[in-house]
């Protein structure tokens, strides 16, 4: 497969290697001229001096016949450019964003970004299944939508314990998808009583994340 690169900083590096070794194709677009010589010294003829959030430039890596694009430069707005102007001007199948602000994935799928990757999403979500007093984890967002799946426990000390699945007061598009109970999972009934010690399955609007869990722990 052939995938081009934009940004060539230690993330953009170590995947254009990882992607090499692997036997892929690649092309990385880096603007910084000292450190694009330094990676052709490391890795070759693969690497492109220019900005990658012009056109003109893309179309020289050959973004054309890419199979993707993958956007992961330090700074969110230049991603999303990069990503537009591939997919639409180079008709690129698949890009993949880099975002720094996780605040931003949610502009990101909006503008038609198939993929979007935090970093600190993912070592917050790490972070939350290590701490035994952490009740809510987010798991994973859904690709091609705006929603997310989310883990919650129902502490003893949370106001949904006890209550109704209707009367948790969920944000609008959220959905209970099931609930794990000592074992066994049940169907997320409108007027199942939640009891401590269960673990839902939510469905959520990435942007409601907040919401959702101020709703379940206060």
């Amino acid at each position: 497969m052939y995938f081009v690169i934009a940004g060539g900083g230690e993330v953009g590096f170590h995947l254009a290697k990882a992607l090499l070794e692997a036997g892929h194709e690649i092309m990385l677009i880096e603007s910084d001229r000292r450190r694009a010589q330094y990676i052709e010294e490391q890795l070759g003829s693969v690497v492109l001096n220019a900005p990658a959030d012009e056109g003109r430039f893309q179309l020289e890596a050959g973004c054309q016949r890419a199979d993707a694009m993958i956007a992961v430069t330090g700074e969110d707005p230049v991603n999303l450019i990069i990503c537009q102007l591939a997919k639409w001007k180079c008709n690129v199948p698949r890009v993949i964003a880099r975002v720094n602000d996780p605040k931003n994935e949610i502009v990101f799928k909006a503008l038609g970004i198939d993929e979007t990757i935090s970093s600190t999403r993912v070592l917050m979500s790490v972070i939350e299944q290590e701490l035994p007093s952490s009740g809510f984890i987010p798991l994973m967002p859904l690709t091609g939508s705006h929603l997310e799946l989310i883990e919650a426990e129902i502490g003893p000390d949370t106001p949904s314990a006890g209550k109704s699945v209707r009367s948790l007061g969920l944000p609008r598009g959220t959905a209970v998808g099931g609930i794990v109970r000592k074992g066994s999972v049940l169907h997320a009934d409108d007027d199942e009583v939640l009891e401590v010690g269960d673990r839902l399955v939510i469905l959520a609007p990435t942007k409601d994340e907040s919401e959702v869990r101020k709703a379940l722990s206060g």
